[in-house]
């Protein structure tokens, strides 16, 4: 059956013809405002409608670009028969917003549930990237339930400076405790600033950007190997006409998210982020979209899988050398994939239309030490690890492969700080009392107490020991920390402190005790200690009084369940259900 008969075929039952076909006072109104537009009938009847969600704005410099990769996408749905039609919602910049973009990554998603739901759109394309964007815009679609389709905004190029490569965030981080030992000068700092983003596209180490971006093509939601071409590349361009004209077969398919989004899909994402040294924030993102399709996933699923899947993907952070370029050029997603084998379930569908591992077919590695066989790993187990104990009741996460093997097992004393300003004053006195051996503890910037979990969590090294050449020493927190960060960072302490959990009864002095291998974190104080702390624990004051910040405080899950609001799963249904029209 041709296209065009296709698309005949479904016209009558195409969901966009409930806003335009009726012959009656309110499809008038339909028809003579899309008219009034300057478009014809000929344009849209019995055409599918394709929404093309936009995450673009002039402060979100990684998708930079998708004020033309919008025509791109829209040169493909016109290809394919479709009417394209541009959404935009909220561009959350992990530059630029403040406090933290995680604060606002639920409000995406009920934006691109809403702005599907409401509209006359048979299909969508999510065009996304930057951190939070990816999690967001597919949370909301799935629960919107239409064909989706996820257009990733790619990596930018190298960084470089004198000649050295530079990597996003992961140099920021290395060259900033240079500076503040005294060893970069004003001029050298100006060269890196002006070397270290060279393009368009999200951070091009292992970030969180370009591991949700994996995760979602893993997860079988974008064409295969889309995740891995840099932003600034020709064949990024391609791709997004490519998924133009795709996202009209799926409408002709009716291939919604519900036959992709399945637990085993799931599980292969997971393998993937471990495989790929991933960030840490993936744990609280496929979490919560799982949750929205259905699927329960959970912390000791990420740990299980770590512990048997090794990291063959040599970029920074995790690796040494590579960024997402080097990646691209080795082969991409498609061949890391590849290499995991029967360690995915290759049953899963995609967006192709294909199974996973039919889309894997001919995928080939054309540099190992950039993607690594698994027998030559670049850290035997994946990039994760899940500790409990009393000081992490409900879990802690820490990324092995990217921290010094030194902290694997440590105890010491905590030196700890209630905020980011104190901890920041501290860090910075060259007389602070502090020795390697100390732990840096920094509370009250979970969900609840940062608002929104912002990424302080890689705790900067005080300036006392980067003076005496230390780079590195455990850390805690319940924040969150950048993809691109590393060290001995221990995260996501849940319960957070704010909201009462253990780690608000910690003080200064106290003992703390890390066993990476047991995944065990205890602060060695005594039951009884502990409940005299208790009864004199006060709740901290609410830190935002109204709007959106108030429902989030009220509504918003822990960092083991997502942080994804507790009326938003799939228990209260797909989506709020079609809107009447009157």
């Amino acid at each position: 059956m041709s296209a065009k008969d296709k698309l005949k075929k479904v016209s009558g039952d195409l969901r966009s013809a409930r806003w335009f076909a009726p012959d009656d006072l309110r499809g008038f109104g339909h028809r003579s405002r899309i008219m009034q537009m300057g478009y014809a009938p000929d344009d849209w009847k019995g055409k599918p409608v394709i929404g093309i969600l936009n995450t673009w704005s002039d402060l979100s410099p990684c998708h930079a670009h998708f004020k033309q990769r919008v025509e791109d996408v829209k040169r493909g749905v016109f290809q394919a028969g479709g009417f394209p039609v541009e959404l935009p919602v909220i561009a959350l910049s992990e530059n630029f917003m403040k406090p933290t973009t995680m604060l606002y990554r639920n409000l995406l998603a009920i934006e691109t549930e809403e702005q599907i739901r409401s509209h006359p759109i048979d299909g969508v394309v999510l065009m996304g990237g930057c951190d939070k964007t990816t999690p967001g815009l597919i949370m909301g679609a799935t629960s919107a339930g239409l064909p989706m389709i996820y257009l990733p905004a790619g990596p930018m190029l190298r960084g470089n400076y004198r000649g050295q490569t530079l990597g996003s965030g992961s140099d920021s981080w290395k060259y900033w405790d240079e500076r503040r030992a005294g060893n970069i000068d004003d001029k050298e700092w100006e060269g890196i600033e002006g070397g270290i983003a060279r393009s368009h596209g999200h951070c091009m180490t292992m970030g969180t950007a370009s591991t949700m971006t994996a995760i979602a093509e893993a997860l079988g939601l974008t064409l295969p190997g889309a995740s891995s071409i840099p932003a600034a590349d020709a064949n990024h361009i391609r791709m997004s006409a490519a998924v133009g004209r795709r996202i009209v077969e799926l409408v002709e398919e009716s291939l919604t998210p519900d036959k992709i989004l399945t637990r085993d899909a799931f599980y292969n994402a997971v393998t993937v982020a471990a495989a790929t040294g991933c960030s840490t924030n993936a744990i609280i993102h496929l979490i919560a979209m799982a949750r929205r399709a259905g699927v329960n996933l959970t912390l000791e699923d990420f740990d299980a899988k770590s512990r048997v899947t090794p990291v063959i993907a040599n970029i920074r952070p995790s690796g040494k050398t590579y960024l997402m370029e080097d990646f691209y050029y080795a082969g991409g997603l498609r061949a890391l994939m590849a290499q995991l084998g029967d360690r995915l379930n290759g049953n899963c569908l995609t967006v192709s239309g294909q199974a996973l591992g039919e889309t894997l077919e001919g995928a080939e590695v054309f540099n190992s030490d950039v993607i690594r066989p698994v027998d030559r790993p670049v850290y035997r187990e994946g990039s994760l690890a899940v500790v409990r104990g009393n000081l992490a009741p409900d879990g802690a996460v820490i990324k092995p492969a990217a921290c010094d093997p030194r902290f694997y097992v440590h105890e010491g004393p905590a030196l700890v700080f209630d905020s980011y300003p104190e901890m920041k004053a501290a860090i910075e006195d060259e007389k602070l009392d502090v020795t390697p051996d100390h732990v840096l503890v920094l509370r009250n910037v979970g969900p609840l107490g940062g608002p929104g979990m912002p990424e302080w969590g890689m705790l900067p090294i005080p300036k006392a020991l980067l003076r005496q050449g230390h780079r590195d020493m455990l850390r805690i927190s319940d924040a969150r920390m950048s993809g691109t960060s590393y060290g001995a960072c221990i995260l996501h302490v849940a319960p957070e402190s704010y909201a009462g959990g253990p780690l608000g009864l910690l003080r200064t002095g106290d003992i703390i005790r890390f066993d990476l291998q047991n995944r065990s974190l205890d602060m060695l104080v005594d039951q009884e200690e502990l409940d005299a702390r208790r009864i004199s624990w006060e709740k901290p004051p609410d830190r935002i009084g109204r709007g959106y910040g108030w429902m989030f405080a009220r509504h918003v899950l822990q960092a083991d369940k997502g942080c994804d609001f507790d009326f938003l799963g799939s228990a209260y249904g797909p989506s709020a259900g079609e809107p009447d029209i009157f």
